[in-house]
């Protein structure tokens, strides 16, 4: 019998292999966007890092100086114009953080000094009242008012921002209702 015309016309072909696909891209090196990214979380990582220990070292500062406050507070409390010398002292010296000629202020000047630091008119009455504590042993002190009020100046003073002449006005942080 014979072969059917169309199987016989067509004549074996050349054998094909499978498709062979690329190997897979080698995960090292990394393209140059993952560059960029590691550097950006480097470089976030090194100022979050520097931002830290600055905020670590003010407050260790801050706690130095509240400890300080506390030692007068307890090595003073039953003479008053001691008290007042050494915490007028101590104001002293943080203000320099602000005004680099408060150490020679007195009066007004001395007032609007403490003022660069965001606190309450009632705590730079009580303030104000210290240099008069200093120099009159016979005026009466409120060892209380006024050591907390310290604290508060202190603590504001730290935590601000070395802002010098540049800080709000005085008449701008007077207590909600006093204008």
């Amino acid at each position: 019998m014979s072969t059917p015309a169309s199987a016989a016309s067509v004549a074996p072909g050349p054998e094909l292999r499978d498709i062979h696909l690329p190997p897979a891209p080698a995960w090292w090196p990394p393209a140059p966007g993952w560059w960029a990214l590691a550097v950006l979380l480097l470089v976030a990582l090194g100022i979050s890092v520097w931002l830290w220990r600055r905020r670590r070292r003010q407050r260790a500062d801050e706690h130095v100086v509240l400890l300080e406050l506390d030692a007068l507070m307890q090595r003073w409390r039953d003479q008053p114009a001691k008290l007042a010398a050494d915490l007028h002292q101590l104001l002293r010296r943080v203000a320099l953080r602000y005004d680099a000629s408060a150490g020679q202020r007195q009066g007004v000047a001395w007032r609007e000094t403490l003022a660069q630091v965001p606190v309450t008119t009632a705590t730079l009455d009580q303030l104000m009242t210290i240099e008069q504590a200093m120099y009159r042993p016979d005026v009466v002190l409120d060892v209380d008012a006024v050591v907390t009020a310290t604290r508060e100046w202190l603590r504001a003073a730290w935590r601000h921002a070395k802002a010098g002449a540049s800080a709000s006005s005085p008449r701008a942080r007077q207590e909600p209702g006093r204008a």
